[in-house]
């Protein structure tokens, strides 16, 4: 059971996660400003959504960037809908979930989701 329960456990990958947890509107104003320095992603998930927990844990094996190069923040959309409704109009991105969404200078530059995802080449935009 122990390899299922990795598979399955939303708990374990939130652990496992590069970055920061986005748990506040206030941060989207943290999330534009770095932006500016070094590119921003924020990766939309949802708990209950066996195709968004695949897709977090294989995203999260094959992310190997420093917090040098991408800010990254993954946010629990069943417990902080809000914050992807602000995300949706803050960066003209409509919601999708799985989703990640990059955003370099302010603005956001790249989305995709479910398997689009890992098919997003994040180093193009280093």
């Amino acid at each position: 059971m122990g390899i299922f329960n990795s598979l399955f456990n939303s708990e374990t990958q939130e652990s496992n996660w590069p970055g920061q947890q986005l748990e506040s509107a206030d941060q989207l104003e943290v999330i534009i400003s770095s932006s500016f320095k070094t590119p921003q992603l924020i990766f939309k998930h949802s708990t209950r959504c066996s195709i968004s927990r695949f897709v977090l844990a294989d995203f999260i094996a094959h992310f190997g960037y420093s917090s040098n190069e991408f800010g990254a923040y993954y946010l629990d959309l069943l417990s902080y809908r809000e914050i992807s409704n602000a995300i949706a109009q803050q960066f003209e991105v409509q919601h999708q979930s799985p989703q990640v969404i990059l955003i370099k200078n302010g603005k956001a530059i790249a989305h995709a989701s479910h398997e689009g995802i890992n098919e997003l080449q994040l180093s193009k935009f280093l």
